[in-house]
This record gives structure tokens, sequence and C-alpha cells, in this order.
């Protein structure tokens, strides 16, 4: 083989080297974590409408979600003066009404900076303001794994590259499921090629597992394209990723990643319907998705959706939202102590206001992790220590 072609069919390979290591998985049965990242920043006071509020009625004159009961786009009544976002009346709410969804409002990280990438990458290596301290070059989910060990923490990253949080000293794969709908470069003759470079390496095994990998995506997307036809299937992108991340965390892997963008909302983000709205939408129908994809494994599950940070409580001259600081986590599951609005809070005022213009920090979103972590996998504080070193957890019994 020409050294070209050899360059050529490494570059075109459907597998991650380096800092994911494809590994087999075997099917566990135990808890299964799957985090969420809204990149972007969403307006997390249209998703938990603080409708209590005087305040946020004066604050948002065109983009604030209307009181409960005040017509057809209204708010839909949680608990405590909080309302839900109606785009997600059919998909969300049925959970929170199962008690299978809470809300934890006042979340995030201590840093100030407004900056999407540092406050994302702190996020995803698990740091506070300190940047000091052991195992910052690795990712939290990466650590968590290493913690669990083989049988309890097989995770996977189903992103198109290892993010961040997935990266360190355990084997993490990235599974890009979009890569799937895209038309390979190679064909049997090129796999067979590849496979056989590797056939007496130390490298053969992860070749391999990724070669199957997105064999068996492309066998999902193929059988939904012709189910599609006659079967109605919902040709949302978003939900048909979900349902196949559903059939890898089912069957494979018990901690999953995954990030959605599009949050960014300075310009037109519209109340209870337009741009927001719309995404919010999307997100709810897929969230929903996965829970019925998991089938009886559900009832082991938890799914954690957070955002880098919150957005101005004020709407800006655009009708949209800026950079901000605290927002709101999602935790469902259906193992989840749900049908509430969880953690530490304080009444929405603009005294109460961080810097007079976001949501304060109540609940630093390592000690939220590491409480969650506590109940989920029982990790003594020795243990927790190797994933958030010197963080005292917040049990908000939310498992």
């Amino acid at each position: 083989m020409h050294r070209r072609r050899l360059l050529q069919l490494m570059a075109a390979a459907p597998f991650a080297l380096g800092a994911g290591r494809l590994y087999a998985a075997p099917a566990a049965r135990d808890n299964r974590l799957l985090v969420v990242f809204m990149r972007g920043a969403y307006d997390a006071a249209s998703l938990l409408v603080p409708a209590a509020s005087d305040f946020y009625y004066e604050s948002r004159p065109t983009i604030a979600i209307p009181r409960p009961g005040s017509g057809a786009d209204a708010a839909l009544p949680l608990a405590d003066g909080w309302a839900l976002h109606p785009a997600l009346a059919a998909s969300l709410m049925p959970f929170y009404q199962r008690r299978e969804l809470a809300f934890l409002p006042f979340a995030g990280t201590e840093d100030t900076s407004r900056s999407h990438f540092e406050t994302q990458n702190r996020i995803e290596l698990g740091q506070g303001l300190d940047k000091s301290g052991a195992g910052y070059g690795s990712g939290f989910l990466n650590r968590l794994a290493g913690v669990l060990g083989d049988e309890r923490g097989q995770a996977a990253a189903f992103t198109v590259d290892v993010p961040q949080i997935c990266r360190g000293a355990a084997h993490v794969p990235n599974v890009d499921l979009g890569g799937a709908s895209r038309q390979s470069r190679l064909n049997d003759k090129d796999n067979q090629a590849i496979a056989s470079m590797y056939r007496r390496t130390e490298l053969n095994a992860t070749v391999a597992e990724g070669q199957r990998i997105m064999s068996a995506a492309r066998q999902e997307m193929d059988a939904e394209m012709q189910a599609a036809n006659g079967n109605a299937v919902s040709a949302d992108r978003l939900e048909q990723e979900a349902r196949r991340i559903a059939r890898f965390m089912r069957d494979q892997y018990n901690l999953g990643f995954v990030d959605v963008g599009g949050w960014d909302t300075h310009v037109g983000q519209g109340g209870a319907s337009g741009a927001l709205a719309t995404r919010l939408g999307q997100l709810g129908r897929a969230l929903a998705a996965y829970a019925d994809a998991m089938g009886d494994a559900w009832k082991r599950t938890t799914v954690v959706v957070i955002s880098e940070f919150g957005r101005t409580f004020r709407e800006n001259g655009n009708k949209g939202t800026d950079h901000g600081h605290g927002t709101v986590y999602w935790v469902m599951g259906g193992a989840v102590r749900g049908g509430r609005v969880a953690g530490r809070q304080v009444e929405v005022r603009r005294d109460t206001l961080f810097q007079d213009r976001d949501y304060p920090v109540l609940n630093e979103y390592r000690a939220v992790f590491a409480g969650l972590f506590a109940r989920l996998y029982g990790l003594d504080a020795a243990r927790l220590a190797q994933v958030f070193p010197g963080v005292r957890p917040l049990d908000l019994k939310l498992v």
C-alpha cells in the first residue's frame, strides 16, 4: 500500500484515537447517567418562569412568558410560584407530574467571565475559581468513569469529537451519530485494509470497535429512513438522535454525554413562541423520546441538563438577552425525586439579582454533581474527592 493511500485511509477512519480510545463495552445493568450540555447559555428565566415575580414582567416587556391562567400561551404552573414554558406542555410536563422531573434554579459556576469558551471549559474540567489541584488535565465525567471502574463506568460521548468533559486516563469513545448519515468514503475493501493494518498491534480492538459502532449507527439510520415511508417516524433530527443514543445507553454504556447548540439568543429571542420556544420544544421532545426508547432501563436512568451560564434577567434592546450568570439545571429520570423545584433559592427581585443583572449562583455545579454522584453510586468522600477535589457535596436528594 502506498504511503499516501495509507494516510487517506487513516484520515477517513470512523473512529477516534488518542484522547478517546474506543473499547468494547458489554451491557451494564446498573444506573445510567446522561449529561446534556446546552451550549450557548440558554435563557433559564423563560424555561422556568418566576411567575410570582412582578419584577420579571416589568423587566421583560416583550419576551416574558404570560402568567399561568392568562391564556392559551400561558406558562404552566409548577410549585412555589414557578411555572414552565408552554412549549414543554406535551413533552416534559407529564414527567414533572409523574415526579420524574425536577428543576434546579440559581445553579452554575462561580466563574464570572461570561465567556462561552472559558466557562464551558472550566465546567467540563470540573474547576472552581481556583484552577490549581490534581486531575484538572481531565474532564470530570472521565474521572467519574475511572472511579467507578470498568463495570460501572462504561462511558461514551455522543459527539463529533471527544469533548473535554470526557478526556483523561479512562478510555471514553466518541460515537458520532450524525456522521452515520454522511456518505462514508470507505468501502468494504478499505475497511478490510484498515483492519489488516492494525490486526497485530495493540490498537486492534480499538479499530474493530470503532468500525462496529459506526456500522451499527448506519444500520439504525437506514432502518429509520425505510420505516419513515410507512410508519410515520418523526423527521426531527434531534429526536431521532435521542432515540439512537438511548439504544446505546440501554444496551452498552452507563455514562453518556451529548451537547446541543443554538442557545445564544441576543436578538429576537421570542416569548411563548419564537426562536427559543422552538428550540425548547425540540429538546423537550428529544428527552421524551430518549425516555421512551430506554424502556425498562428508564427506571435506572438519570438525565442532567446543564448550560454554561444563564442570561441577563432584563431583556435587551434587540428583544433578546445577553450573557448572564446563574442558570437552571434540569434533572429527570425514572428514579428521580421530581415534581418539585429543588435547591437553594431566593425570591426573584431586583435586590436579589447578581450585579443588578443576573440570577445569582446558589447551587454550585460541582457540589450539585458530587451530591448526585454520592447518591447514584454510593461514593464516599475519598472517591468523590477524586472527581471534584476539595468540594463538599450538596445533597439535594434528587434521586
